[in-house]
């Protein structure tokens, strides 16, 4: 099992990811934040390599948030600090789709459709599950 970080408030010291704010990857539900330090390792490197914004509508979900919003149930990516929904539409979401995966990132769940303020990437990087190999590609 890794150790992974999980903060009520984050300090400033620890924080190693200048492109991404505690808060923006913080539950929306209880302000709580789990961190997996190698998933944000990979997501400030595609921010770097980008070179564009790269806003997140949602990081980090208690179980139980992740029950009322997710398919997934209370045990989804977002319950690890492993998974971020990034707000992206047109190119820009192209090319994230296009660059995420030599990155490292074994999830990507595309949603473009709607207002362009609400259309979103979802990005994690687990392993292979039952009936859910990776790499993994869908829509919502």
């Amino acid at each position: 099992m890794i150790d992974v970080p999980t903060f009520d408030l984050v300090p400033a010291d620890v924080w190693s990811w200048p492109d991404f704010s505690p808060r923006e990857m913080a539950c929306r539900a209880d302000g709580r934040l789990v961190v997996d330090t190698a998933f944000m390792d990979r997501l400030q490197a595609l921010r770097s390599r980008l070179g564009f914004p790269m806003p997140v509508s949602s990081g980090y979900r208690s179980p139980a948030y992740n029950a009322l919003v997710s398919t997934t149930g209370s045990d989804g990516p977002h319950t690890t600090g492993e998974a971020a929904d990034i707000l992206v539409f047109g190119t820009r979401a192209f090319t994230l789709i296009e660059c995420a995966p030599d990155m490292g990132f074994s999830g990507l769940g595309i949603s473009q459709n709607g207002p362009r303020g609400k259309r979103f990437v979802h990005l994690d990087t687990l392993g292979d599950g039952p009936g859910c190999p990776r790499p993994w590609i869908w829509s919502y």
